[in-house]
C-alpha cells in the first residue's frame, strides 16, 4: 500500500547515506547474499506502509555506496525502520556517514508552482516520480538573507523559481530541517537527465539568493533502482542475487 497522501498533514522525510566496510566484500558471497537478503525484507516490509526509494551511490560517490529515502507521517516510523536496519547482520558491516532529517512545510514564497488545482499547499505532501536520477544536498542560507526585508527574499526567490522553471525535465523536492537537523533544508532534484541538472546549477550561480548560500555541499549523485538491485551491486555474486 505505502504511503497515502493525508490533505494538510506534515511528512518526515529521511535521507540515509551507508558505506559498506571492505570487511565485507571478504565475506564467502554465500553469506553476503543472506546478509542482503535480511537488509532486503527489511526495505519490503517498510515500503508497505512508508514510502521508500533506493538509489545506487557505487561509482558516483568514494564516501557512500547507497541510499534509502524514506517518507511518513510520523517519526516514529523513521526510527523503526533505521532500528530494523540495525538489527541485521549487514549493520555490523556497514556505516552511516551521511544523513538529513526534514519535514516538508508550506513555501513562503512560491503560491502556484505547478498547474491548476495545485496550489503550494500541496507540498506538504511529497510525490517523487519514476525518474532515473536523484542529486541531493543540503542547503544552508547566510544570516544576512534573514537580515533582508520580505519584499526583498521574494524578489530574488522570483528569480530563481523563474530559472528553474526554464528546466522542465528537472524536478525539484524541497524539505525543511530548521531545529531538526545541521541544516536548513534538504533540496532533491529527480531528473533523467543529469545534463539538464547541471545546466540548471549553473544558471542558478549567479542569482541573487545564490549569493546568500553558506553552505550547499556535499552533493550526491544517485541513481534509482530497485532494492534488490541497490544491494546486488555490493555483492561479489550479483548475477545469483539477481537470478
Amino acid at each position: 500500500m505505502g504511503l497515502q497522501p493525508q490533505p494538510g498533514r506534515r511528512q518526515f522525510v529521511k535521507f540515509t547515506f551507508f558505506k559498506v566496510a571492505p570487511e565485507w566484500r571478504r565475506l564467502e558471497s554465500g553469506e553476503q547474499i543472506d546478509q542482503v537478503g535480511d537488509v532486503q525484507r527489511v526495505i519490503e516490509d517498510w515500503s508497505e506502509r512508508t514510502l521508500v526509494r533506493c538509489y545506487s551511490t557505487v561509482g558516483t560517490r568514494g564516501d557512500t555506496d547507497f541510499m534509502i529515502w524514506q517518507v511518513s507521517h510520523e517519526l516514529d516510523d523513521i526510527q523503526a525502520m533505521a532500528s530494523d536496519l540495525l538489527g541485521t547482520r549487514f549493520a555490523g558491516y556497514m556505516t552511516t556517514p551521511y544523513s538529513y532529517l526534514s519535514m516538508t512545510k508550506n513555501s513562503a514564497y512560491v503560491e502556484k508552482y505547478s498547474g491548476p488545482g495545485q496550489d503550494r499547499f500541496t507540498r506538504l505532501n511529497l510525490a517523487p516520480g519514476e525518474h532515473k536520477y536523484l542529486f541531493v544536498y543540503p542547503l544552508t542560507k547566510a544570516r544576512e538573507w534573514y537580515g533582508l526585508s520580505k519584499d526583498e527574499r521574494q524578489e530574488a526567490m522570483n528569480q530563481h523559481i523563474a530559472i528553474g522553471h526554464t528546466f522542465s525535465s528537472v524536478k525539484l523536492n524541497t524539505t525543511y530541517s530548521f531545529g531538526l537537523d545541521d541544516q536548513e533544508f534538504v533540496l532533491a532534484f529527480e531528473t533523467d537527465e543529469p545534463g539538464d541538472f547541471l545546466d540548471l546549477v549553473q544558471e542558478l550561480r549567479p542569482s541573487l539568493s545564490s549569493a546568500y548560500t553558506s553552505i550547499d555541499v556535499p552533493i550526491f549523485t544517485c541513481v534509482h533502482v530497485t532494492a534488490e538491485r541497490m544491494l546486488a551491486m555490493l555483492t561479489s555474486a550479483r548475477d545469483a542475487v539477481l537470478a
